[in-house]
């Protein structure tokens, strides 16, 4: 038993792999002075407001010790130049046990300041900050940079256009580098559509976290409980107001604890942490035979319960009263009724993967809310108790349920590893039959046809009952047309990739989607017999390959960052690149490379090399990939469009996760107009 325990302690601590974008600090650069003559000296302060849990490098420290140290790079001009260096103003400062000396460091906030001598007009000042942003909480480092321009007003100069960094036109800050005024509007539109996608995903994730927390209230381990524990708090109050606080008490306890479970997981959340145990073959068989394990025990095959010395421990305390017995009989409630939460719970902080500090946090706690409201209110008004369904076989259902939907969930583990080890032996078909098969026996199970331990004989069925099976036949029906290449885009992320299988016919999963594809390719592309391009779309899974291969055609190179864990990138090969002009436009307008961060394929030593970003040996496909996507995009999340022209210069700004298929034509459509615009310019 403490093995398994050991085992639902590391289970919850899995994160699904779904690197999400770090936001840099934001950066606010003030001047000493807004109006200056030539000669004056003028003090530019630098404050960055630093994310919770991250620091940034102070610059007062040997750089040469590892850490990327703080600079500023100012653009050289005949109008100003720098009297000093870059001072750090009042870092905090310690010995690194990994870089072994003393290094500079600023937590919340980081203050920079920096003079500068004005010498001639008109004053034009650029620079760019350089810097690194780093968590203890899971080892990441992050490097950034920022562009800035000061604006200063000359004494003595009326027309205020005759000043530095004056208003320029849109081309010619294009030319020189600066973002113009509808580029900037663009970013901040697709960061506030990010930002909006993301409420909308966590509040969905809430809802269902707390229709799990409904559903494990009606199992039969946790059902039987609500008239006792309402005895207990009747039984020994003194008066009805006292009932109500220890009810209110007794709920929050029981919120409290899942919550802080959820705390635990966000705090050890991180990309890299994440990365290892959603894509590694160890940690995904680990939790395929885990899932199998909870399915049995739901379906009545065993009893899953925790030591009974542990469960008795806590009963005690709860028997001494007051707040303090409160807290620990929601603590013994928390613990009896583990045998039907245990899976839930631990399903729950697995789906919180991501990298996500909320996530897990609040997903517990929209499941402990379900869980501990009716037993307040019942403990409140406990002449409720009397309009309750009796226990009976019922409960049991919803417990056998649970079951099937757990057996299901665990192909999905083994489905991760056979995509990035290449395995071969969960493809989409077999993954699809495996599913169809599980869900028919649910329905066969709901309509009464098969019978499993615990369970009473069906002479009718109830009205919930029967819904419910037919919502699985509904679902049965709906995978079906999958085996002969059906996309099934609702399931899109949670399916293996549409490769051709013994059950598919010829064209089955690209005849709707690109057509004329023929002499797309220059050569034929490395790594072909490990990756697809989805929809028939054809391309490059090597980035110096396609590169060659668009400056050959004379074409954009779109890169997709891409892994096989990675559910968002499935979605928006499902519902986004099969819009059939985004198809069109792939299809006719770019060479594709698809770059894998998470393949452990493992290239020959030749190929080998030591990373910049974190001093690591990159053996494999996937880490290789995931070096380029972060040393030369600054970027570590999954999927990341970036479309370049031959000379390996941005095209137009990449774009992240986002389902809405107009704003990707628009992307597609503008890194396009641009690359036409410099072909026409360098001839």
């Amino acid at each position: 038993m403490r093995k398994l325990l050991l085992l639902l302690i590391v289970f919850t601590l899995f994160q699904q792999a779904q690197a999400q974008l770090v936001k840099p600090p934001q950066w606010e650069i003030s001047l000493s002075a807004q109006e200056v003559e030539i000669g004056d000296e003028i003090e530019v302060t630098f404050r960055a407001s630093i994310p919770l849990g991250w620091y940034i490098y102070s610059n007062d420290f040997d750089p040469e010790l590892g850490p990327t140290v703080t600079t500023v790079a100012w653009d050289e001009h005949v109008s100003f130049e720098a009297v000093n260096e870059l001072q750090s103003i009042d870092a905090k400062h310690k010995y690194d046990d990994v870089f072994l000396g003393d290094i500079g460091y600023f937590v919340g906030e980081g203050v920079f300041k920096q003079t500068i001598r004005i010498l001639s007009l008109p004053v034009v000042i650029r620079g760019n900050i350089d810097y690194q942003m780093c968590t203890d909480i899971d080892g990441r480092c992050i490097p950034f940079d920022e562009d800035f321009t000061l604006k200063l007003k000359v004494l003595g100069v009326a027309d205020e256009s005759e000043n530095a960094m004056m208003a320029l036109p849109e081309d010619t800050q294009a030319e020189e580098g600066f973002i113009s005024p509808a580029e900037r509007e663009r970013r901040e539109s697709v960061l506030r559509t990010r930002d909006v996608n993301d409420a909308y995903s966590l509040l969905a994730f809430m809802i269902l976290c707390f229709v799990a927390g409904l559903a494990a209230l009606l199992t039969p381990c946790v059902f039987p409980m609500i008239p006792l524990t309402v005895s207990f708090f009747t039984g020994k109050a003194k008066s009805k107001k006292q009932a109500i606080t220890h009810a209110l008490a007794f709920g929050f306890s029981i919120i409290a604890i899942y919550t802080i479970a959820g705390t635990v997981v966000a705090k050890i959340n991180g990309p890299e942490f994440a990365n290892w145990l959603s894509t590694h073959w160890v940690p995904n068989v680990a939790f395929f035979l885990i899932f199998i394990f909870f399915a049995l025990a739901f379906l009545g095959m065993f009893e899953l319960t925790l030591p009974s010395g542990l469960v008795n421990k806590v009963d005690k305390q709860a028997d001494k009263g007051g707040f303090y017995g409160t807290f620990f009989m929601g603590f013994t409630l928390v613990l009896v009724s583990f045998s039907c939460t245990g899976p839930i719970v631990g399903t729950i902080l697995v789906e919180s993967a991501g990298g996500l500090v909320l996530k897990p946090i609040l997903g517990m706690f929209a499941f402990s809310l379900a869980f501990a409201v009716p037993f307040t209110l019942f403990a409140i008004f406990p002449e409720w108790l009397q309009n309750l369904p009796k226990s009976g076989g019922w409960m049991n259902t919803i417990k056998v349920t649970l079951g099937f939907l757990e057996l299901a969930l665990a192909f999905k583990f083994l489905s991760i590893a056979d995509q990035v080890y290449h395995w071969g032996i969960l493809d989409r078909d077999v993954f699809l039959v495996i599913w169809i098969s599980v869900f028919i026996g649910l329905t066969l199970y709901l309509f009464g046809y098969l019978r499993l331990p615990h369970d009473d004989k069906v002479e009718k069925l109830s009205v919930p009952r029967l819904l419910t099976g037919l919502v699985s036949l509904g679902f049965v029906v709906y995978l079906l047309p999958g085996l002969w290449g059906a996309p099934l885009k609702g399931m899109a992320g949670y399916l293996p990739p549409m490769r051709s299988g013994m059950f598919t016919f010829a064209n089955g999963g690209g005849s709707m989607l690109a057509q004329n594809t023929e002499g797309k390719l220059c050569e034929a592309p490395k790594y072909a017999e490990l990756f697809e391009f989805p929809h028939g779309l054809q391309g490059y899974f090597d980035y110096e390959q396609a590169l060659n291969c668009a400056r050959e055609q004379n074409k954009p190179l779109f890169i997709d960052f891409t892994g096989h864990g990675c559910v968002n990138c499935r979605e928006m090969e499902a519902r986004v690149w099969s819009n059939p002009e985004v198809l069109k436009r792939l299809n006719e307008d770019f060479v594709l490379v698809a770059l894998y961060v998470d393949d452990k394929k493992e290239l020959p030593a030749s190929s080998w090399y030591t990373s910049t970003y974190d001093g690591k040996e990159k053996k494999t496909i996937g880490k290789q990939n995931a070096d380029f996507q972060i040393t030369a995009f600054n970027n570590n999340a999954q999927p990341y469009y970036v479309i370049l022209d031959g000379n390996e210069n941005l095209l137009v700004t990449p774009k992240a996760y986002d389902l809405n298929a107009s704003t990707f034509i628009a992307f597609l459509d503008e890194a396009k107009e641009n690359f036409q615009k410099g072909n026409m310019a360098e001839k």
